[in-house]
């Protein structure tokens, strides 16, 4: 973890709020397979994201379905909460890995984002500005979507508001799961042996650590943040993070299609 933030298990599923509750439903997981266990070829890895149900307010939202071997299980866990795939207003998939966003098609009805496309109905593709680092707002006050790329390019993340432990962080791979800096002895790879651009990640990856209280990653329980900037971690974050920028060629730079502005269409979905 960088310096100037020291992270611990949360010890809950659960983040309740007066208006929106964040309950991971499932938390992901990735293992490798012991070799010679299954006839699979070796160095395979057994995996699926974490699945996250943000309710209790005016909106109801899902981050990231897991695989599509989740299909049947799925909305038996939004039951259990007393949510129906009807009830869900909006499905946030965090990028385009299978294991996030393999069960979409059950929820035809609510507005849909993955990665940086958003589209309701039958192929309505709405205008946003994510790509230009503009968060999508979802609930003034409560809940957006922000830009976290490097995992993938077009990676998202969910960031709810005001609950009972503060800003909760659904942050899709961005965090594979709590000190994943290297692998470990399961043998699971550390995240920037995962990423498409691990300098964007990284600049990701610091901006939710100081944006969050709780962070909910893509591959393990969720985990809280405490900011030690009163030993001067917040000055060094600041200088590191200078640092990458300057060695970075353009990076700001990234993204194709005009985005469709800056204007956030989210209220009228």
């Amino acid at each position: 973890m960088p310096r100037g933030f020291r992270t611990a298990p949360l010890g809950s599923l659960c983040v309740p709020g007066p208006l929106y509750s964040v309950r991971v439903l499932r938390a992901g997981f990735a293992e490798r397979v012991p070799a010679g266990s299954e006839r699979v070829p070796a160095g395979s890895v057994r995996a699926d994201g974490s699945v996250t149900l943000v309710s209790g307010g005016a909106l109801t939202v899902l981050v990231d379905t897991g695989g599509p071997w989740l299909r049947d299980s799925l909305p038996g866990m939004l039951q259990e909460h007393g949510v129906t795939p009807d009830d869900v207003t909006h499905v946030i998939v965090t990028h385009g890995h299978s294991d996030h966003a393999g069960n979409v098609n059950l929820f035809p009805s609510a507005t849909l984002l993955m990665g940086f496309d958003l589209s309701r109905g039958e192929g309505l593709y709405l205008p946003h500005g994510l790509a230009q680092g503009v968060p999508l707002v979802l609930h003034p006050g409560h809940l957006e979507v922000i830009p976290t790329p490097g995992h993938t390019r077009a990676h998202v993340s969910l960031v709810a508001s005001g609950t009972s432990l503060g800003t909760v962080a659904v942050a899709g791979d961005a965090f594979e799961r709590r000190e994943d800096e290297e692998g470990d002895e399961e043998g699971r790879e550390g995240w920037e042996a995962l990423s498409e651009d691990p300098p964007e990640q990284r600049r990701s990856r610091r901006r939710l650590l100081r944006l969050a209280d709780v962070i909910v990653p893509g591959h393990g329980r969720p985990f809280g943040v405490t900011k030690e900037w009163g030993h001067g971690g917040h000055h060094q974050e600041e200088e590191e993070e200078k640092e990458e920028e300057e060695d970075e060629d353009g990076a700001s730079g990234r993204g194709d299609g005009d985005g469709g502005g800056d204007e956030s269409p989210a209220e009228r979905t």
